[in-house]
């Protein structure tokens, strides 16, 4: 039984390690900055569904950026 509690113990910590690793990689990659004018209520509309979704705003605009450069992209 005291063996499970280790295993599983370095199962969290290799799972912890692996998202630190993410992190830091995709840290890494955002560099630039896109600044876009909004209609102040469509910004907190957009900024509040996402919380209500359990993402961000960045993340969802990163997101549509992906998609629209492999669709669009040659």
């Amino acid at each position: 039984m005291a063996d499970q509690g280790k295993s599983e113990a370095g199962a969290v910590s290799s799972s912890k390690k692996a998202k630190a690793k993410a992190k830091e990689k995709s840290k890494a990659k955002k560099d630039s900055q896109l600044i876009l004018r909004l209609d102040k209520e469509e910004r907190d509309a957009f900024v509040e569904l996402c919380k209500e979704l359990d993402t961000s705003a960045a993340r969802e605009i990163r997101g549509f950026i992906r998609k629209f450069l492999k669709k669009n992209s040659a």
